[in-house]
């Protein structure tokens, strides 16, 4: 059985971050037993989550854990859609992990309230004596990354207006339909939902939370989505 590496439920939802979020989505799209294991990142491949344990194949990142399970298993997770769906599904994908992810990461991480509300939890098992010196040192970590990414290096009105479009952009593009592309998912909608709901989350006060709880479909879209796949983490 396949193993993924997680950290665990937050939050109210399944994980705490949307990579692996979109990782366990992906087995669900696939019909895949899964069983979780918290104990996992000091030993992951890339020096992040999600990994995956397929009876002794280990493969890291959540897109490459897709094209591994695409070509083990013979799921096309985009079976149906046209060249240019496809293509389209690719470029939303990486418009919410290489630019809105970061947005996220801002907001959750270098804004005190939310990181006391919220990352600051993942320390819990730390030694209290160091716990402060090593929540400092992950936050300047994550500081220096974000400006390397270059996100970091706006204002929190630049930052808000860019999360605004992502999201704008992403409601216009599901419009009225279930999935991203229509009445079945496919790759982009495990990440999408994965983005919507993290950002829904109430530890989070931000404009990105604000943008997506003001857009109707995107919060209809988590709801049904969690129904579907997370029936135990949905609202009753």
């Amino acid at each position: 059985m396949i193993k993924l590496y997680s950290f665990g439920p937050y939050f109210g939802l399944p994980d705490a971050s949307p990579f692996v979020l979109k990782a366990m989505t992906l087995l669900k799209f696939a019909g895949l037993r899964f069983v979780e294991d918290h104990s996992g990142y000091g030993r992951a491949p890339k020096g992040k989550l999600p990994y995956i344990d397929d009876e002794g194949t280990i493969v890291a990142d959540s897109t490459f854990i897709r094209l591994y399970l695409e070509k083990t298993y013979g799921i096309d997770f985009d079976a149906g859609l046209t060249p240019e769906q496809r293509a389209a599904g690719w470029a939303i994908e990486k418009m919410l992990e290489e630019h809105y992810y970061w947005l996220l990461v801002q907001a959750r991480w270098i804004d005190d309230g939310n990181f006391a509300r919220g990352p600051a939890q993942f320390f819990s098992g730390a030694p209290a004596v160091i716990r402060p010196l090593v929540k400092a040192l992950i936050r300047k970590k994550v500081a220096r990354s974000l400006v390397a990414q270059g996100l970091g290096r706006h204002s929190d009105e630049e930052l808000a207006e860019l999360g605004r479009r992502d999201i704008a952009a992403l409601s216009v593009l599901l419009g009225d339909k279930p999935y991203l592309f229509g009445e079945a998912p496919s790759a982009a909608d495990a990440m999408a939902f994965a983005m919507v709901a993290e950002s829904l989350v109430t530890e989070l006060v931000s404009p990105l939370r604000e943008a997506v709880a003001g857009t109707a479909n995107l919060v209809a879209y988590r709801d049904r989505l969690l129904a579907a796949y997370f029936p135990s983490y949905a609202s009753a």
